[in-house]
């Protein structure tokens, strides 16, 4: 199991007059890792240099440094720091001192480390979807016994029959909890897994 960020996070860090501005970010997808970018970039900057982790998808940009000095250190430093669904960009102001290819690779991938050692985490915890039904008199318990669980609800709405739930459920603690819900119920809460949540 790895960690993704819990919020958004920021590190600023001066280095041979060059100034590095960093801001990383938990991100579900790459839209959301690219408008990320696109919202925290500063075009007065010299470069804005990224790399975003998403599961096996990933990617990572030099903006004009030289190749493999930036986007790829900065994409080192998310896997280093065993972090998953991640977006870091470094905004670089050009100081008048060249650092060299090495110097750049350590300040923007020790940058972007500091950064993301600073930032608040949380475990990534596989989750399915579920629905299920319940009577009104079932609701309070049910409803206590998802929480215990670690499950969420994420809607529920109201008929002539019942309630209808829609969960957010640990991968873990599926069938306990779908076991829990059967006993609440008696066995007719129509207990169905949708697969990966909509995020």
């Amino acid at each position: 199991m790895s960690d993704t960020l819990s919020a958004s996070c920021a590190y600023h860090e001066d280095i041979k007059k060059s100034r590095f501005a960093v801001h990383a970010a938990p991100v579900a997808s790459v839209d959301q890792a690219m408008a990320f970018f696109a919202a925290h970039s500063d075009p007065a900057a010299t470069h804005n240099c990224w790399a975003y982790r998403i599961g096996q998808a990933y990617r990572f940009n030099d903006d004009g440094e030289p190749a493999g000095t930036a986007g790829r250190p900065i994409l080192q430093a998310i896997d280093g720091q065993g972090l998953d669904q991640v977006a870091v960009l470094v905004v670089r102001w050009f100081g008048g001192i060249k650092l060299g290819g090495g110097g750049l690779v350590r300040a923007y991938g020790g940058c972007a480390a500091q950064c993301l050692r600073l930032g608040p985490r949380v475990a990534i915890v596989d989750t399915v979807a579920v629905s299920c039904r319940c009577d009104y008199a079932e609701l309070p318990l049910l409803k206590a016994r998802v929480a215990q669980a670690g499950a969420v609800v994420q809607h529920e709405s109201f008929d002539g029959d019942g309630v209808a739930l829609e969960l957010v459920v640990p991968r873990h603690v599926l069938d306990g909890l779908a076991r829990t819900v059967a006993d609440i119920t008696r066995g007719r809460a129509r207990w169905q897994v949708q697969g990966p949540p909509a995020g």
